[in-house]
């Protein structure tokens, strides 16, 4: 008798597989509500802990949730060159150190709802970056994405009177969030240069030599949790340096459950799982389709601000925010190759 032919496992379905992305697409939305309350839980830990020390603690709870992630998911994290030490210490020095002093700083001051919208310039201001340190390919649309989002933000800050600028309109909580966008931008750009891979490679595969005898760039899961150790060592130095107010030093704050609760996810939801969550996201649906949903991220910061927090919606802020989120779509519209941030933006994204 001929022998059985081999079973095959049947080949997914278009509902199993439309399923699957109805469960990513399901999971891109809870970072976006998880960023959005990165800005209500930053209001929060603000109002009892000082902002260098609640920066600190922050990222120590950061820290070791993606030391975690990062050795259940590809084991034991990959040796460095000293080029990328250099590397993973500048990003630490921007999008850990320098934006969550910002960030918390200018939370003392600044509404959440207010921030985010700020803060959603990140994609803006990278482009410019790109276009001027490596060439990014200009476009019309671009162009026009990143003048809508300035004009946007500009009428956010100026409270619907974006002329208001230019006779020095600008609050000193809102220059120091706009310092979050630009640490942010450097972060990215930083990454981008120095440190990224593909994204596809496991990290302990990392360093290995690529064919010309190179090392190839760290995972964005090795390079964020680097960024994450070596800028939770720099706020330390920060928190320990800084006077009272800005600082409560490095001892753990003695502040309510409320307040560690919103440090807690800070750390844990706002770094570590969103992080992968996001890249589950990017890994499935290549970059520009997931960081549509970093459009969100202000939409949901406001929205739980005005609920959580009793903030006032005003007509500037939602018409400026509108025209922010419109112009990113612009920048980073469907169907154009972008590059995925090393984490997202916020808190953004963010890093938030």
């Amino acid at each position: 008798m001929p022998s059985r032919p081999p079973h095959h496992a049947p080949a997914p379905t278009a509902s199993v597989a439309g399923h699957g992305h109805a469960a990513l697409y399901g999971k891109l939305v809870l970072v976006a509500l998880i960023w959005g309350g990165t800005f209500i839980a930053g209001r929060i830990a603000t109002l009892e802990v000082a902002p260098a020390s609640a920066a600190l603690w922050r990222y120590v709870v950061a820290s070791v949730a993606l030391a975690i992630v990062h050795g259940v998911l590809a084991g034991r994290l990959p040796p460095l060159t000293a080029r990328q030490w250099l590397g993973v210490t500048l990003l630490g020095a921007t999008g850990v150190a320098a934006y969550n002093l910002c960030f918390m700083i200018g939370l003392q001051t600044v509404p959440a709802s207010r921030a985010s919208l700020i803060v959603a310039l990140n994609p803006a201001v990278t482009f410019l970056g790109a276009i001027v340190l490596f060439g990014e390919r200009v476009s019309p649309v671009r162009i026009a994405g990143v003048a809508l989002a300035l004009c946007g933000a500009a009428m956010v800050i100026g409270h619907g009177n974006p002329v208001a600028l230019l006779a020095g309109g600008i609050s000193t909580g809102d220059a120091i969030i706009f310092g979050c966008v630009l640490s942010w931008s450097s972060y990215t750009l930083i990454g981008k240069r120095i440190l990224i891979g593909p994204a596809e490679s496991s990290s302990r595969c990392a360093l290995r030599g690529s064919p010309s005898g190179r090392p190839v760039g760290l995972t964005p899961l090795a390079a964020t949790t680097y960024a994450s150790l070596t800028g939770t060592v720099l706020l330390a130095l920060a928190a320990a340096w800084l006077p009272a107010p800005l600082s409560a030093g490095v001892a753990p704050p003695a502040v309510s459950v409320g307040a560690w609760l919103a440090l807690l996810f800070l750390g844990v939801l706002g770094t570590a799982v969103a992080f992968v969550w996001f890249y589950d996201g990017v890994r499935a649906l290549g970059p520009a389709r997931a960081s549509v949903f970093i459009n969100l991220v202000p939409v949901a910061a406001v929205l739980l601000a005005f609920a959580l927090l009793d903030e006032r919606l005003e007509w500037a802020m939602l018409a400026g925010g509108l025209a922010v989120v419109a112009g990113v779509w612009l920048i980073n519209r469907p169907g154009r190759p972008i590059s995925a941030p090393l984490q997202p933006p916020v808190e953004k994204a963010r890093c938030c």
